[in-house]
């Protein structure tokens, strides 16, 4: 194998692949990247055995053939290289070195046999469609802070995508919970997904589809069976397992009766949460909202501390009330917002609030209350 590349394009797609490859390996050809030379083009692959990301940057193919080389290593040394570097690749007789030439820079690095590197095979698929970036992109960023990292309930270590029914209108919907908070996202169904059956997108899937998609505004085509999603973005797929387990009935959390309603400017609202919260505890991180008369009264006490009070100008007509959050979760949430004010629908101080951005229907999200 022998190919010529530019650095740059090596660059950007050695960045996407080698993230999913982890540091620490107990099986030897999963710290490596797959070089396959082919065509105009090379082809780089890396693997966890749950995601497989698979990029084609456009090369001179001098000789095809394909090698494994360590991925991170590899990535450090094109990172180094100066701009506009030509690089060589190749591959002589000895299977077990791979060379790398640039300029003056020679480097040899050991290699892996390439048909020892696993296939992540996505295997049929039984729905596919078409989604703008932005929209994926919208669905991601204002779910995927409320996925829970706790390990023993795996099943909600993800965003759950399921079809449903919106005032007569089929709809793609996203939702992430920790048991602490819940954000739900929704747009309409693409072409295509008539039918699909609800998916766990897994948490390091969902951050790596975040980095893929970043930089682009074009259409992002998904393919997904019972088993696995897939996820093709130009010259860029991503191939995913699913998370093997049932996503609770989210929907019984979700207050229909909330009757007292709170509308506040968003960025004000934030700036005091974030003020108060200075000399809140890093465990506690409560903030206690008195809500009376058009204001809200934001306190924090630690005793370890000091305590913060601050008035925020509001609407609000209802009873007053006294309820707590924390702190952290309201900053996630009011980051999500595009409007200048959020609606928050209480009803006693134990029970769940909804909060919603009021320039944008598609979004909502529970908070579930602190004792303060």
């Amino acid at each position: 194998m022998r190919v010529t590349i530019e650095r740059a394009a090596l660059l950007k797609s050695l960045n996407h692949v080698q993230s999913v490859v982890e540091r620490r390996n107990t099986i030897p050809i999963l710290s490596n990247v797959l070089i396959k030379a082919e065509g105009d083009g090379v082809r780089l692959s890396a693997t966890d055995l749950d995601i497989e990301i698979i990029e084609t940057s456009p090369a001179e193919i001098n000789q095809a053939g394909a090698t494994t080389a360590p991925a991170h290593l590899l990535y450090d040394i094109v990172r180094k290289l100066p701009d506009g570097a030509q690089l060589e690749i190749g591959q002589g007789p000895d299977e077990n070195r791979i060379s790398v030439h640039a300029g003056r820079s020679r480097f040899s690095l050991a290699a892996l046999p390439a048909e020892d590197f696993p296939d992540l095979a996505a295997g049929a698929m039984t729905h596919e469609f078409s989604i703008p970036a932005d929209d994926l992109k919208a669905l991601i960023d204002k779910t995927r802070f409320a996925i829970s990292t706790e390990e023993t309930r795996y099943y909600l270590n993800g965003i759950y995508l399921h079809e449903v029914e919106v005032n007569g209108a089929a709809m793609l919907r996203a939702v992430a919970t920790d048991g602490h908070r819940l954000a739900q996202v929704q747009l309409p169904l693409p072409e295509g997904a008539k039918g699909i059956e609800g998916v766990i997108v897994p948490r390091k899937t969902v951050l790596e589809l975040a980095k893929l998609i970043e930089d682009t505004d074009s259409m992002v085509n998904i393919a997904m069976s019972e088993s696995k999603i897939k996820f093709s973005c130009g010259s860029v797929v991503l191939t995913s397992k699913l998370i093997d387990g049932t996503f609770p009935d989210y929907e019984r959390v979700i207050p229909k009766e909330n009757d007292k309603v709170l509308e506040v400017d968003t960025k004000l609202f934030a700036q005091a949460v974030d003020r108060v919260s200075t000399v809140s505890s890093d465990k506690g991180r409560a903030v206690k909202l008195n809500l009376e008369n058009d204001r809200i009264i934001l306190t924090v006490n630690n005793p370890e501390s000091g305590s913060a009070e601050e008035e925020v100008a509001a609407s609000y007509g209802s009873e007053p009330i006294e309820i707590g959050f924390n702190s952290r979760y309201l900053l996630d949430i009011a980051s999500q917002f595009n409007g200048d004010s959020a609606t928050l629908e209480l009803a006693d101080a134990g029970s769940p609030s909804v909060v919603r951005d009021a320039s944008d229907e598609t979004a909502l999200f529970v908070l579930m209350p602190m004792r303060v």
